[in-house]
């Protein structure tokens, strides 16, 4: 009985020549995540262990990146915590206000993941990292705290479900879409404590930007990881961002899977998660005019410059309607400096949307655009369960960057796709 990509990847990192399904292991581990919310709560813990200092300092990466710049105090006090831990243990990769961004895109850009790697993060979409042929998973901050002090962790061996893509995408359909509609099929609980591995000729049709995005919300699906296979833009990405080599693992003929999904990406359409779980999908067939107050482009989810080109392409030219707030939030500073040098960030402001620093801000109801009593948001974040971004009668739209861009115009969730006459330069 052969082994799944995931199950190839925690077997090595086991030192065991084959692992299956609900099997208990220790792994080492390639890299230990966390941010300004979890990793005080992680340090706190480590303070209290026997063992003193971090594994390896070179593996451990620490990114401020939820209420950054701080918004108040008791943000301040815990990235001055996170500040003090990193420069106490010359921690390497420490990225704060300057230099840093929305940590799950700030890490592949940094090249520090690798094809193969096994990583844990006190973030729940740390499940991002798949889109690189690695295992990445969230786990909880006392997790976390034994991670770096130790440089490994427990498992239960996950079993996986095969997600076999074939076909391209249309044009304004993008990464977001394809998960919003698999989450739509399966349920929030549809992959639970699963691996969700995703084959097939598609792939290949699919940018890196869409994989991460379908990795991100792997989680949404209650999965335990979400995996890309490698392949030469795999390759590509990891050498342009400088990546060290890694080891592309590849599913076994007989593996064994729980189910397969078949996803023909051609005839996806613009979908959107409506209130209050992301499995409440529609598509636009089935929307009517349902007028909103605010549009946030950005997260860890749909903050890169693909993101922000596709949103750009529909702004160009034209006015966000009056009453709308539309908050633009580039993932990193990195991207924040390209989509200048591009001038889409002149092309958000002259169409009357703010641009924020890189911040996790909205997305969890932090800053940088909550939401009042029984206002409405079309969002390219992640979640949209009740109170998420505000009033627990606020309401979240999840949808992809094109949608949310033509929804600012249109002052109400809109379709994408009547803009026709755009080419869409996320598929260019």
């Amino acid at each position: 009985m052969g082994m799944t990509m995931t199950q190839k990847i925690l077997a090595a990192h086991a030192g065991l020549a084959r692992v299956q399904a609900g099997q208990l292991i220790e792994a080492d581990l390639d890299l230990v995540l966390g941010n300004d919310i979890t990793a005080p709560v992680a340090i706190r813990e480590m303070n209290r262990f026997e063992r003193k200092g971090v594994f390896d300092k070179d593996k451990i990466a620490l990114v401020p990146d939820h209420f950054v710049p701080a918004k108040d105090i008791k943000s301040a006090e815990n990235c001055k915590c996170v500040r003090e831990f990193a420069r106490c243990n010359e921690i390497t990769h420490y990225y704060e206000v300057g230099q840093m961004g929305i940590e799950h895109a700030l890490l592949p850009e940094q090249g520090l993941l690798s094809p193969g790697n096994v990583v844990i993060g006190a973030d729940s979409h740390t499940c991002t990292y798949g889109a690189l042929g690695a295992f990445s998973t969230g786990v909880g901050s006392t997790d976390m705290a034994a991670g770096m002090a130790t440089g490994k962790a427990w498992f239960k061996v996950p079993s996986a479900i095969q997600i076999r893509l074939t076909g391209c995408l249309r044009p304004f359909v993008s990464g977001k879409d394809v998960i919003l509609t698999i989450i739509g099929k399966i349920g929030v609980d549809g992959a639970l404590y699963q691996s969700m591995e995703f084959t097939g000729p598609g792939v290949a049709s699919l940018s890196m930007d869409d994989r991460f995005t379908i990795a991100n919300m792997a989680i949404e699906a209650g999965g335990k990881n979400g995996i890309f296979p490698v392949d030469e833009k795999t390759l590509s990405y990891e050498k342009e961002h400088g990546a060290k080599p890694g080891t592309a693992y590849e599913a076994d003929p007989d593996a064994v899977y729980a189910k397969t999904l078949d996803i023909d990406l051609s005839q996806i359409t613009p979908t959107v998660a409506f209130p209050h779980l992301p499995e409440n999908t529609r598509t636009f067939d089935r929307i009517p005019d349902i007028p909103i107050d605010q549009v946030v482009i950005g997260s860890c989810t749909n903050g890169r410059i693909s993101d922000l080109r596709t949103a750009a392409a529909i702004l160009r030219g034209r006015h966000v309607a009056d009453g709308i707030r539309c908050i633009v939030i580039p993932a990193t500073q990195a991207i924040t400096m390209k989509a200048m040098e591009e001038g889409l960030l002149k092309v958000f402001l002259e169409a009357g949307a703010v641009v924020s620093t890189p911040t996790c801000g909205p997305c969890l109801g932090g800053y940088m655009g909550i939401l009042a009593a029984g206002e409405r948001c079309v969002s390219t974040t992640n979640r949209n369960f009740v109170g998420r971004m505000g009033d627990v009668t606020s309401e979240i739209y999840l949808a992809s960057p094109a949608t949310a861009a033509a929804s600012a115009v249109a002052g109400k969730i809109a379709d994408p796709t009547a803009y026709a006459d755009i080419v869409d330069p996320s598929r260019v």
